[in-house]
């Protein structure tokens, strides 16, 4: 078949190919693989002249003469693992011979401590071209080099030791701990250098032996790194405790390929770019054993795809909190895992073309029924019956009538109620939380939760067998009244349809009463039926709250979390159909990674020696075939009235005892050789669990509820359900698909599914079966390795082709890496010039008729070159384009430029004419109205002045110098104000207000006719005001504490007139001397004062005419204002002290005075005697 597109032409060579093909197709068997394709001059490429010519079209120079001979392939048994096999070296020659290290010794590297030096020999190495010989042809060169090997002992282990000496098939070996041991060649194994330790990819290891990939899975473990690589597989060992491995930063890391080591972010991101690049569904299929971790797998691939496409409006997170409704409606405690999933899923999440997150589907498998109604000991049911008998509220405890675990017979049928470090009640509140966050209404979930309730007190239901009869009566308990009352059924109608069968023989219809054991059966189907319901019905409500934009979507990726294999003591219907899923699964895992690629090798003409592997086809023909498979006998001796389990057993021992993959065994249980192992099956249960019966009886009483559930769950039985004959055996039943068939269109269904994605296989294993952190169980690993197929992975993942692309997809995305074109363009042509371009070796790829075939790693080499032209392309063009751009710019910048200084310069000289003008006028008038205020305030002040000299004139002594003070003083405008306050200050000042409103009322007109710029002038007037302001203000002030100055100086010069008035009988001598210092003392004080008045005066005139534009102008008048300060303090200082000098000269002088007057009485006295 012709892959290529429409419309492509064909060129001469492929042709030319096409016809080879079929002339080797015609002179060959069928049976035989097609002729080889025409290759390049080498090994993979180009073939010899003497195999076939090829016409001249190809221009590629040819680096060897040399003429491939014909090889030979032998299927070694502890060697090659497929491919073509290498060169068989001496018994003295190393086998890592073919690694391209000149001169490298790892073991001396090793010994003398030079760790880097073999760091970087296992960095430049090749890791696919170790060879692998047998250990027998180079015994002699482990024990020359005294190599180490992998020794096995009696109890099966394997131990590392080092060749001491060698007999005929015997060797001695040292093990690690010291012991000697003799043991047969035929049980030693190569062991791997001491530089292979941990790698990340299996595939790099030397030798893929069983012990080998344990050890190395097992040192990466011990150091904390529990995911490694098989190939495109990868292995995830479950630590078994939190881990640090992961969250926003480790999803940047990987997003933007700053960490490359095996995680599930980076399967998930490999699965992510495929579908946005290819726009091919991807799926990632996650599987092991119970306990291996794939559940907490699933939800950190989830994590990642959430957030890759950011921006999903709140779906990534509803997708992420469906797995904690579904953890707890669907997984239990069970003896191997305390979270098992009791089910199987796929979640389907859909993306937009952007590549976010617009929608997503669950579909779930086989949920275990049986574990609602029967426990083993040690084991619990679902953990929601738990959760909300702990976290419930109490307003939902009492409503529902919930009492503790321990109190429902469901539940202690096992003495384990909890599991160890687990919080029910904290994991009922986060289920709330995950219940509201996929918008579940309130009503919604008291429906459920009654429907929970009903089914634990369904378990506490009674029956008491009547006397002398072999029936049973339902006791009309607690229990039954509570079902009665959260199904919204009668008591009644609950009570008939648990203890009676509906019979119906002809038209008439038969009550026939149940014995105790069918009482039991039928209570115990009725909760089964009721729980699994409820299950469908909360996946189909989660399903609605996800499915927005999921039409919209082309893209999808599948995330599988199914049961693993399962294999117990005593194994049941429920392990029957889990292993059937999990052959069925393992066979698309085979088909993938071995069949499809070796029937693709052969079919397109790759020189290439088949692998063999095991193929479990039988095991699933076993199942599957009609009409004599498992599924087939089983719902055929299910359809028999009169079939038991016995019967069963023995009808497959009779009719599949001669298959390869089937052994019956005693006492009714049956072996099957499954492609993990064999399991012992016992076929007690399993017809009654294939037909899971439910009486009409039982789906009548539910839909005669009144509750909204029950009615719907009666309704969608009925409507899967065919309608019953009217009469005859199957008339009391409802025929309806068994289990097994039902499972098997599903699983059917399932796999269709997988086959249109691209796979991506996840193998979690299980380290050991206690659950214990660091604790690695080597039996156990390598049973699951075995199981999961892991070591055939690696085998033919190594010597495969993983990597393919059609020739004309090849020279699409390559072709430009070409420094030169040829005359011709045919892909093929492209596609080896490509190839001898960049040197990639012969053994490293294959063509084919259509496609070209890698191996790992070199397509990922051709992927780096193509990214680093297309970024210096890209570099190119932004240089190129910003230049351009930069030119561009600067000569609109410079046209810009000229324009704005022209535009600029006009609108300047507008502004500056106008404003001139406008000064000009300004100017004018405030000259005008500053020489009429002065004017003005000149007729005030003299008017004044003379006013105040009148009234002074009447006072006498030191009045009159007090006068001729306020005289001096006259001119300086904050005294003078101060003293005219006591005049006629109001008429005054309404005179001069009057002329202030005159003069801002012509400064008003000024300005509404000069708007243009009266920005300019507002705050030049704003300023000024401002200013004027402040002058007023100290001005003001200065007043006061002046009025208070001289108040305190009239007083003391009214006190010292008053005493020199007041001593009429002293000497004039005295009084003159007195009244001279005191005089003096005033006088000086006066002189004093005037001068700093004047002073102050003169300053605050200096800093309003000179610093009236200054923005210093508050910083100078508050300096002036402190110095006025600090000087008026000092003044009143001195004038208290003359005043008190006066006072004390004052009492002096009555003091005389007085005694002068007693001398003068006395003297009288003497005078008239």
């Amino acid at each position: 078949m012709d892959n290529r597109p429409a419309g492509t032409t064909r060129s001469s060579l492929e042709e030319m190919l096409e016809s080879l093909k079929e002339r080797d197709e015609a002179e060959h068997p069928k049976d035989l693989p097609p002729a080889l394709p025409s290759r390049p001059n080498s090994r993979a490429r180009r073939p010899s002249v003497a195999k076939r010519s090829l016409p001249n079209l190809i221009s590629v120079p040819d680096s060897s003469n040399k003429v491939k001979k014909k090889r030979e392939y032998k299927r070694s048994s502890g060697g090659s693992f497929g491919g073509k096999k290498p060169k068989e070296p001496r018994p003295d020659e190393s086998p890592y011979a073919s690694v391209t290290i000149s001169d490298v010794n790892f073991e001396e590297n090793l010994e003398n401590g030079d760790k880097d030096s073999a760091d970087f020999a296992v960095k430049s190495s090749s890791f696919p071209k170790f060879k692998e010989p047998e250990l027998n042809e180079n015994l002699g060169y482990f024990i020359k080099k005294k190599l180490r090997v992998w020794c096995q002992l009696k109890d099966g282990q394997w131990e590392l030791g080092h060749i001491q000496s060698t007999s005929a098939e015997t060797a001695s070996v040292l093990l690690g701990n010291g012991s000697l041991v003799i043991a047969s060649t035929g049980e030693l194994l190569p062991a791997n250098p001491d530089i292979l330790e941990g790698v990340d990819d299996l595939i790099q290891l030397s030798y893929l032996n069983e012990p080998s990939v344990l050890h190395n899975l097992q040192f990466r473990f011990t150091h904390d790194k529990f995911y490694s690589k098989a190939g495109s597989v990868l292995i995830a060992i479950n630590p078994f405790k939190k881990l640090k491995l992961y969250g926003n930063d480790y999803i940047t890391a990987y997003r933007q390929k700053l960490m490359d080591s095996p995680h599930v972010y980076a399967i998930t991101d490999t699965a992510y770019s495929e579908m946005m690049r290819d726009e091919v569904n991807q799926s990632l299929i996650i599987s092991g054993e119970s306990g291996a971790g794939k559940t907490e797998t699933a939800k950190i691939a989830m994590q990642y795809l959430g957030a890759l496409s950011g921006g999903s409006g709140g779906m990534d997170q509803k997708i992420y909190q469906t797995s904690s409704i579904l953890e707890a409606f669907g997984n239990a405690k069970t003896s191997r895992n305390d979270n098992s999933s009791r089910f199987g899923k796929l979640i389907e999440i859909y993306f937009s073309a952007t590549g976010t997150i617009c929608g997503a589907k669950i579909q779930t498998f086989l949920l275990e029924k049986s574990r609602v109604v029967q426990l083993a000991q040690g084991e619990r049911s679902y953990h929601i019956f738990y959760q909300i008998c702990a976290g419930a509220s109490s307003v939902l405890k009492e409503k529902l009538n919930l009492k503790a675990a321990s109190e429902y017979k469901y539940l202690n049928q096992s003495s384990r109620l909890v599991v160890d470090n687990v919080n029910d009640a904290e994991k009922f509140a986060q289920l709330m939380e995950a219940l509201n966050t996929i918008h579940l209404s309130e009503e919604d979930q008291q429906h459920a939760f009654e429907m929970l309730a009903a089914v634990l007190w369904m378990g506490n239901i009674s029956f008491q067998v009547a006397e002398n009869e072999n029936y049973v009566e339902v006791l009309s308990d607690e229990a039954c009244k509570m079902v009665a009352s959260l199904l919204g059924c009668s008591l009644e109608d609950l009570i008939l349809a648990l203890s009676t069968h509906k019979i119906r023989a002809g038209k008439e219809t038969v009550a026939k009463k149940l014995t105790l054991q069918q009482a039991i059966d039928t209570r115990d189907a009725l909760a089964k039926f009721v729980y699994a319901s409820l299950f469908e019905w909360l996946v189909e409500k989660i399903n609605r709250s996800l499915v927005k934009g999921r039409w919209q979507s082309r893209r999808s990726i599948s995330i599988l979390d199914i049961y693993g294999f399962e294999s117990f003591k005593k194994n049941s219907f429920e392990q029957f159909c889990i292993n059937y899923a999990n052959e069925r699964l393992q066979q698309h895992f085979n088909r993938h990674l071995f069949k499809l690629q070796q029937e693709e090798y052969e079919s397109d003409g790759i020189d290439w020696t088949k692998v063999e592997f095991e193929d479990n086809q039988e095991c699933l023909d076993l199942f599957e075939k009609k009409p004599i498979g498992l599924i087939s006998l089983l719902d055929e001796e299910s359809n028999f009235p009169n079939g038991s389990d016995l019967t069963f057993a023995n009808k497959l021992k009779q009719h599949l005892e001669d298959h390869p993959s089937f052994k019956g065994e005693r006492g009714g249980a049956f072996s099957v050789r499954h492609y993990a192992g064999e399991v012992l099956y016992n076929t007690t249960g399993f017809l009654e669990k294939n037909r899971d019966p439910l009486q009409p009886d039982t789906i009548q009483l539910l839909s005669s509820c009144s509750r909204q559930l029950p009615q719907l769950f009666a309704s969608n039985m009925q409507s899967q359900t065919p309608k019953p004959p009217s009469n005859g055996p199957g008339a009391s039943e409802l025929h309806r698909k068994s289990v097994g068939t039902k499972f098997k269109g599903q699983l059917f269904k399932l796999m269709q599914q997988l086959n249109n994605c691209t796979p991506h296989f996840i193998r979690c294993i299980k380290p050991n079966s206690k659950l214990l952190p660091g604790l690695y169980e080597k039996p156990l690993v390598l049973e699951q390795l075995r199981c999961c197929g892991v070591l055939e992975v690696v085998r033919i993942s190594r010597s495969g082709y993983p990597t393919r692309v059609t020739h004309q997809e090849f020279a699409e995305r390559y072709g430009f890496l070409l420094s030169e074109f040829g005359v011709t363009q045919d892909p093929l042509s492209i596609s080896a010039s490509v190839l001898q371009q960049f040197g990639i070796q012969p053994e490293m790829y294959q063509v084919g008729y259509t496609k070209l075939y890698f191996r790992v790693g070199q397509i990922g080499a051709l992927e780096d070159t193509r990214k680093r032209v297309l970024q210096g392309t890209l570099e190119v063009q932004k240089h190129f384009r910003r230049h351009l751009a930069y030119r561009y710019f600067k000569e609109l910048k410079r046209g810009t430029i000229t324009l704005q200084s022209f535009v600029r310069a006009d609108i300047v000289k507008r502004k500056y004419s106008v404003m001139i003008n406008l000064r000009q006028q300004v100017a004018k008038r405030l000259n005008d109205q500053l020489s009429a205020a002065v004017q003005l305030q000149s007729v005030i002040r003299g008017l004044l002045v003379r006013k105040h000299i009148n009234h002074l004139q009447n006072s006498s002594g030191t009045q009159d110098l007090m006068n001729s003070t306020v005289k001096d003083f006259g001119n300086y405008s904050p005294f003078l104000f101060l003293q005219q306050s006591k005049l006629n200050w109001p008429s005054a000042v309404a005179v001069l207000q009057k002329r202030v409103l005159e003069a801002e009322a012509a400064v008003s007109k000024l300005e509404e006719e000069k708007t243009a710029l009266r920005v300019l002038v507002e705050q030049h007037e704003n300023r000024l005001l401002e200013y004027q302001a402040k002058v007023k203000s100290i001005e003001e002030m200065w007043e006061m504490k002046i009025a208070s100055l001289q108040r305190s100086l009239a007083a003391a010069r009214k006190g010292d007139s008053d005493n020199a008035s007041g001593q009429p009988g002293g000497s004039p001598l005295t009084k003159h001397s007195n009244w001279s210092r005191s005089r003096n003392a005033i006088s000086h004080l006066s002189k004093e004062f005037e001068s700093q008045s004047q002073n102050f005066d003169n300053e605050a005139l200096a800093i309003v005419e000179v610093n009236s534009e200054s923005t210093n102008f508050d910083e100078e008048f508050r300096v002036l204002k402190q110095k006025f300060d600090s000087w008026e303090r000092d003044y009143k200082a001195r004038l208290r002290d003359a005043r008190a000098k006066l006072q004390k000269q004052q009492e002096a002088e009555r003091h005389q005075q007085h005694h002068h007057h007693r001398w003068l009485w006395i003297l009288r006295t003497l005078k008239f005697k």
